[in-house]
């Protein structure tokens, strides 16, 4: 039993990379099942012993990749929910340097963008659940929603990401792009652009703060 776990977990990664690298190379809409399999170096009868097409393939890939970020986030909830420690973006970086090739495959929008909006709104919904346990701990009201505040977050974390794992080597480690957003959610673009409070001019509210 522990013999044919074995095989079935090898099966499983030799395809997820065989995909991963091909999809990368060419593009997911121009990979086929027989491109998987010759690249992964298994039959076809093998492929679909354990996925019906690529695309249930694709969403496994994505899934497990998921899974592994909220299992090594998961410890970090106690210590984030009563604080900004910056350690949670630190995580979703290291965790992305040693899965480099699966998130840019992800974050590049391949299989008609169904892999990014699953880890966006994944990640979004975990957001959500941290901001709402922080707020409760320390006893605050949020000033927007949830929903927004935490897509928000997340949208300028895959913003960063995409930049930070397109260019190799990476331009700033994981620890170094992680003290700039956590700089940057606790002191505003006005102070990261270089700005202190006494030199803002028309920060009214409403549509007049947007002009």
């Amino acid at each position: 039993m522990v013999s044919e776990d074995r095989r079935v977990r090898r099966s499983r990664g030799l395809l997820r990379d065989a995909l991963v690298s091909l999809t990368l190379e060419h593009g997911y809409s121009a990979v086929t099942v027989e491109d998987i399999t010759e690249r992964a170096d298994l039959g076809r009868a093998t492929f679909y012993t354990h996925f019906p097409d690529k695309d249930a393939l694709l969403a496994q890939v994505v899934t497990g990749l998921i899974d592994d970020l909220q299992e090594r986030l998961r410890s970090l909830t106690p210590e984030s929910s009563v604080g900004f420690t910056g350690k949670p973006v630190l995580e979703i970086f290291r965790h992305a340097a040693e899965e480099r090739d699966i998130y840019r495959m992800i974050l590049r929008g391949e299989g008609d963008g169904r892999a990014l909006r699953r880890f966006v709104d994944d990640c979004s919904a975990a957001a959500a659940e941290m901001f709402g346990a922080r707020a409760t701990s320390l006893g605050v009201t949020p000033r927007m929603d949830l929903t927004v505040l935490s897509r928000a977050w997340v949208g300028e974390v895959v913003g960063v990401l995409q930049w930070w794992l397109d260019l190799d080597p990476a331009p700033l480690t994981p620890e170094e792009v992680t003290e700039m957003l956590l700089n940057l959610s606790l002191r505003g673009r006005y102070w990261a652009a270089g700005f202190d409070d006494g030199d803002l001019v028309g920060s009214g509210s409403g549509s007049d703060a947007v002009r």
